[in-house]
């Protein structure tokens, strides 16, 4: 009679291995409604072509090394923001928490240099073990992925693409350990201060996991917010994308400026007198 059937498709929604076969099986209905429904047009002498006034396409408008860089944009950004956030913290806790812990702090304290050189002592000393960190790294895949097959190769990264990515990063690493040895200058023993850990591994987790329940288009704002900032410019860097002067400017002053906070917050805590006493 040529009526439509009602098809219903049974599933626990609830049920996350539900969701594959309940989508097969919508799509080989879809496409059995449409066969059938070209024919019961073919059978009254119509066009099938009729029915369906618009056809849709898609035109692939992404860069080749947009292309190129779809499997490093999964996997890289996190690596190298968590990287840089944390490639310090065993000599920043080492130098400050354990210090205090064997007593060498106070003869340190003990001397005429100022609290902050000290503290800007430690922290440049343990950037630069971040920056030997992520630069291995970095040179790492790029050397695994020069002699490697298949889509692992896609992985190779230009030399100009590691150094914007360092560039990128060194914020991250001022902002990283100016907050672990402002943490580790509280802590009394090294296991104290190691348990930090747990938590601040999870913090550049956070703005990932945000936009995978609520994607937002990448607006300025955006490139003020820790981590966020990281991961949006570094997907920027591995789609060779042009970066702007306000984004930068955006950037580095808002990240910076959070170094710097950190940085006083962890000098005024190297001039308390009780941070020489281990017990």
């Amino acid at each position: 009679a040529g009526r439509p059937a009602l098809v219903e498709v049974m599933l626990d929604t609830t049920q996350r291995d539900s969701s594959i076969p309940g989508q097969r099986l919508r799509g080989a209905l879809a496409a059995y409604s449409g066969q059938v429904g070209a024919l019961r047009l073919l059978a009254r002498g119509m066009d099938p072509s009729v029915a369906q006034p618009v056809n849709t396409g898609t035109l692939d408008v992404s860069t080749p090394e947009a292309k190129r860089g779809l499997m490093l944009s999964v996997m890289l950004p996190y690596f190298l923001i968590i990287t840089a956030f944390l490639g310090g913290a065993a000599l920043v806790l080492d130098a400050t928490a354990g210090e205090r812990e064997r007593q060498t702090l106070e003869p340190l304290l003990a001397t005429p240099a100022p609290r902050g050189a000290i503290v800007s002592g430690k922290i440049v000393a343990a950037c630069l073990l971040g920056v030997v960190s992520l630069l291995l790294s970095l040179l790492a895949i790029k050397l695994s992925a020069q002699f490697a097959t298949g889509m692992a190769r896609s992985l190779d990264m230009s030399l100009m693409s590691i150094a914007s990515m360092l560039f990128v990063l060194l914020p991250m690493l001022l902002i990283g350990t100016s907050l672990l040895t402002f943490l580790a200058a509280a802590a009394k023993s090294l296991k104290e201060a190691q348990s930090h850990m747990t938590w601040l591994m999870l913090m550049p987790m956070i703005p990932t996991m945000m936009l995978m329940v609520n994607p937002v288009k990448t607006q300025l704002w955006q490139f003020a917010v820790p981590f966020l900032a990281q991961n949006q410019l570094l997907l920027k860097v591995i789609r060779a994308e042009p970066i702007s002067a306000q984004v930068w400017a955006v950037y580095l002053g808002s990240s910076l400026g959070l170094a710097l906070l950190l940085w006083l917050a962890a000098v005024m805590r190297y001039r308390q007198e009780k941070l020489a006493i281990s017990t």
